[in-house]
This record gives structure tokens, sequence and C-alpha cells, in this order.
């Protein structure tokens, strides 16, 4: 059980994801048992100095940013547009990796059209490009008790990039999950709590795609082998092993370093994890050589100090 302050609860768990992000980075696509981490590397996929997160951070960070600034989605695409042309809340100013759907979305964006149409809406376009992002938006809704008010803003988040129901349903299992562990439940009763609230409220066009995350609510879960896990970056994929690296170790390391050795979509697998991990550990879980490792921390830890102040400013005017 925690009892720790907002403000600490928003580092753990913005910097869960970093962390996890700067973990995975080094070992992307590499196959599972051929490689171990076993703490912060370099080099590798990208030939990136330890320390260095990727676009899963970018995005993340862009988007507390419009938070706080109080943007809509045209600010936050023009954000994604900035990273993408300018290497915008990049570690080096370069941008190095991003998601084929999340570009081709941006890309849809500079032409004019509308945030709102410029998500892909294929069956082959539910990668986990927008899960990876949208965290944030748990604490500014942390208070919201009206379900189908917090569903329509992560649809809103989640369908500038990614407009399939699979990926909007996927966004809103995980923001929930993460609400749940807010709450302080364990993952198991989370995802209990979960899986009958979305049975019951969610919006009738979006409910048959909860049988894509099935497993997850199983009572079997947290008791499936390793080896029928996948860690692709398929959304559905990446949200069940996420999900099983925290539920199957008993420390935040221990979640991290679960998920960074699946191997695959490593970066987004461990940054899901550490985020998850993030919000269900205190701080001080966190190593704090990893903290230290990690680039552009000072400009990390400001932001979100700032993004802390702007969700508690409204609470204290009413």
């Amino acid at each position: 059980m925690r009892n720790s302050s907002l403000k600490e609860r928003m580092l753990s768990t913005l910097y869960g994801g970093v962390i996890g992000d700067m973990m995975g980075v080094p070992v992307e696509f590499k196959a599972r048992g051929t490689f171990y981490v076993e703490d912060v590397m370099g080099y590798g996929t990208y030939n990136q100095p330890p320390g260095t997160w990727s676009d899963d951070t970018s995005l993340t960070l862009c988007l507390v940013e419009n938070l706080i600034e109080q943007g809509d989605t045209a600010s936050l695409m023009d954000k994604f547009v900035q990273y993408m042309e300018q290497g915008y809340w990049t570690p080096f100013g370069e941008m190095f990796d991003i998601g084929i759907t999340t570009a081709e979305a941006v890309s849809n964006y500079k032409k004019g059209i509308l945030p709102e149409s410029c998500g892909k809406t294929g069956e082959f376009d539910n990668g986990n490009g927008a899960l990876m992002r949208i965290a944030p938006l748990v604490f500014v809704m942390r208070e919201e008790l009206d379900f189908s008010k917090r569903a329509a803003l992560i649809q809103q988040y989640t369908e500038i990039t990614h407009a399939h129901p699979r990926s909007i349903v996927g966004s809103m299992v995980y923001s929930e999950v993460l609400l749940s562990l807010y709450r302080n439940n364990s993952l198991k009763a989370a995802l209990q709590e979960v899986y009958v609230l979305l049975h019951y409220h969610l919006q009738e066009n979006l409910k048959a795609e909860l049988a894509s995350y099935d497993r997850i609510f199983q009572e079997s879960f947290l008791s499936i082998a390793e080896g029928d896990i996948q860690s692709t970056g398929y959304i559905v994929h990446s949200l069940e092993a996420a999900l099983w690296c925290v539920g199957t170790t008993t420390t935040f390391k221990e979640a991290i370093l679960k998920a960074v050795n699946l191997g695959e979509d490593t970066d987004t697998v461990a940054t899901l994890a550490g985020t998850l991990a993030g919000m269900h550990y205190p701080l001080e879980e966190i190593p704090t050589d990893w903290l230290n490792k990690m680039m552009k921390k000072q400009e990390i830890d400001q932001l979100i100090t700032t993004f802390y102040q702007a969700c508690v400013e409204p609470e204290r005017e009413q």
C-alpha cells in the first residue's frame, strides 16, 4: 500500500516510463534469449550513449507540456511535428526513432487534416504508439468520477494517431488500470475492477474490441509462462507483456529487467511496465543510479514539477 504525495506519484510514474524506455533502447528488436540486460547500457540498436530515451518519452513529454499549457490536440500535434522535424524534447536535439503509424498521422496533420481525423484506422495500424504516451492524462482525470468523460478524453488523445477501436480500447484499459493502481489497488484487483467497469460502461461500438484483451482479465493471466507472452509492437502484445512483467515480479527493478529481457519492442514494453510499476511502487524503489544516468533529468524534473503545480492549482481555486 502507498500513501505518497501526488507529486511523488507523478515523479515515480513518469520516471518509471523514462527508465523503461532508456533501458530498452539499446536492445530494441533483439530476439529474446540472445542478450541479457541487468543495468543501464548504451549504444546497441541506435548507437546512443547510456541513459538515452526515445520517442516513447519524447511524445509523453510533449503531452505533459501540452497539458501544462492547456493546449488541445492541434497544439499537441504541432509539438509532434517539432519532434519529427527539429528533434523537440529529445536527448540530443535529434529524432532517431518514431513509429510508422504515428509518423503517417503527423504527416496527415501537416497536410491540413484535422487532428481527430489524422489517426490510422486499419486493423494493421494497431501498434503501441498511442499507448506509450498517454499516461500523463491519468493525473489530469484522477478526480473525474464519470467514466464516459474519462473515456472520451482517452479516445480523443489516442485517435489523433491510432484511430482503430482496438487501439482506443487498449488505451482505456491501460489508463483505467493506472487509475486503479493510483487508488492503491493491487494489480490483480485493478484488472478485475477495470474488466467490470468496461464490460458494463464501454460504449457499444467499442465493446466488441474488449475480446482482444480477454487474456489479461482471465484469472490465470499472471500464471502464464514467459514463452506464451509476446513482446511485439502490437498493442495487445505490448500491454499484455507490460502487465505480466509487473504482476509476476515484486520490485520496480525486477519488473523493468523482466520487460527489457523479453526482447522485440523492448523500449515500449519496458516504458509501459515502468509506468505501471512506477504507479504501483514508491519513488524510493527506483534505483538511484538508474535515475542519475537519465539524459536531461533536470529538464524532466522541472517539467514534472510544473505539471504537478498545474494539476493542483485548479483544486485550490474551487
